[in-house]
């Protein structure tokens, strides 16, 4: 082994240890005539699973959502993991006099989406927001713009009084100039139906209707029943498929129903509902039946709901899927009159049109106990 001469000594020459370190050794030092190694104190990489890098990730995300929320005022703790439901303080409402932890907030098993809902019946604040920059954007835009402090007018959204020619139209229906007032229904100028949807007063949202029957909603607005107000004071409700539907049920002299603002599934969901826990989320996990939730304050305190929704299958679905979401033990099924030997008729105006208010009122009134079997 070759010689090699180092403070007047000779040593042989030997392989030196790989070592890691953070930056590059440096080369050799000597201390009382002999080499060393300067060796790093960095550790060996880290290796890490799958699944160790699945729960990384999860953090971080979860770490971006909880920046992103704070913005808007709500504070986290420890206790908002991903996969789970807490309760905090609701930074709208402030928790009332007691001050409660009254929010209830999700942030989703991957860490991706989290989801707020004040369960306090005053407040009723919620929103959504994610951990992708884009996405959470659009989630924010999508809150600010129901929040805005614009309220909503019908000036503002361009209506004026219904014209000789909707006037005539509804009254061919049965429906008169006097319940079209109450009910303050209106029109756009190029004679386009308006349903001004109400809370509190208050215009909260409007559902355009063609002659020909398209149908629209003012964007921006937040998803209603029709006809909200009139059930503040009522003992039992009945709910209908369709605003003309409502409107002809006050004909027959119900003034405390209420319809939804959009159409029929085809079928019955075979989802099942999510738990108790957190139905108070259900506004965004339950898009389609997103009016319910946000009306359940309205809706927890009737015993007896009457559903009187189309007589063909999709209007049997939603009466299913409405006595899914409140209850089968306190619903009633409205059972049209037969139009000849195997037909029904269709809905409530129908029947107001062809049998007159009288048997309007008799269907209503003889409405069938809710079952699991009363669709068959």
């Amino acid at each position: 082994m070759a010689p090699i001469a180092v403070a007047s000594r000779w040593l042989p020459l030997f392989r030196l240890p790989i070592v890691w370190c953070s930056s590059p050794a440096g080369g050799l030092r000597s201390r009382n005539g002999f080499l060393r190694p300067r060796y790093s104190t960095a550790s060996l990489p880290l290796v890490l699973s799958g699944s160790e890098v699945g729960t990384l990730e999860v953090r971080h995300k979860s770490r971006m959502l909880k920046k992103k929320i704070e913005f808007l005022g709500i504070k986290t703790d420890d206790s908002c993991v991903a996969g789970l439901f807490t309760h905090l303080l609701c930074p709208k409402c402030k928790g009332g006099m007691s001050m409660e932890s009254c929010l209830s907030f999700h942030i989703i098993q991957d860490g991706g989406f989290a989801m707020w809902r004040c369960f306090r019946p005053s407040c009723g604040w919620a929103g959504q927001a994610f951990a992708d920059h884009r996405a959470t954007m659009e989630g924010m835009n999508l809150m600010l713009k129901v929040e805005s402090s614009d309220k909503l007018t019908a000036e503002g959204i361009g209506l004026e009084p219904l014209g000789d020619k909707l006037v005539l139209y509804f009254n061919e229906r049965r429906i008169s100039e006097r319940t079209l007032r109450r009910n303050a229904v209106m029109q756009t100028s190029q004679a386009v139906i308006a349903f001004t949807y109400r809370k509190g007063g208050e215009l909260v949202g409007c559902k355009y209707r063609t002659i020909d029957k398209r149908f629209w909603q003012e964007s921006g607005t937040e998803k209603w029943l029709y006809g909200l107000d009139d059930i503040t004071e009522a003992t039992e409700i009945i709910i209908v498929e369709g605003e003309i539907d409502k409107l002809s049920l006050e004909e027959a002299g119900f003034r405390n129903c209420v319809s939804v603002p959009a159409g029929a599934p085809i079928t019955v969901s075979s989802k099942d509902l999510p738990s108790a826990e957190k139905q108070t989320l259900l506004s965004f996990q339950d898009r389609a039946f997103q009016y319910i939730w946000n009306c359940k304050e309205y809706l927890d305190k009737f015993s007896r709901i009457i559903l009187a929704t189309d007589g063909d299958s999709s209007g049997q679905a939603l009466a299913e899927e409405l006595a899914r979401r409140l209850g089968k033990e306190r619903c009633w099924l409205v059972r049209w009159p037969r139009n000849g030997d195997s037909n029904v008729f269709k809905d409530a105006n129908e029947v107001l049109r062809c049998l007159g208010p009288q048997a309007l009122r008799e269907a209503i009134e003889t409405a069938d106990t809710y079952h699991t079997d009363t669709l068959g």
